[in-house]
């Protein structure tokens, strides 16, 4: 599992939008499996949830993105999974880093 945790600044619609166009364009197979958006007076939470193939791993991978925003602070939590078709533990992670090195360009941009 590859793990990127990070405080960011900017617009927080422009770096949702950011971050989905360049996962989405980034592969072929890539898709947005789920989403759910959550927003109150003071915080907004946008959950996207992706999946592409990985030719190295031949198997499907994940990557899971919370975005926040309390107030002026927005913070980004994406997570990979799946790039190991091991039973009893992982052999083979290339594929979830190379999932997650996807959007680093875009969050180092915007990270405080």
């Amino acid at each position: 599992m590859a793990q990127l945790r990070r405080q960011l600044q900017g617009d927080f619609q422009t770096i949702l939008a950011e971050l989905e166009d360049k996962i989405l364009g980034g592969s072929a197979s890539a898709t947005l499996e789920a989403s759910s958006d959550f927003n109150t007076a003071h915080c907004r939470c946008a959950v996207r949830v992706y999946e592409r193939y990985s030719l190295i791993g031949s198997n499907r991978l994940s990557l899971s993105i919370t975005l926040l925003q309390d107030g002026d602070e927005i913070f980004i939590s994406a997570i990979a999974a799946g790039g190991s078709n091991a039973v009893l533990f992982k052999i083979n992670t290339v594929g979830e880093d190379a999932f997650l090195a996807q959007i680093e360009q875009i969050v180092d941009r915007y990270s405080i």
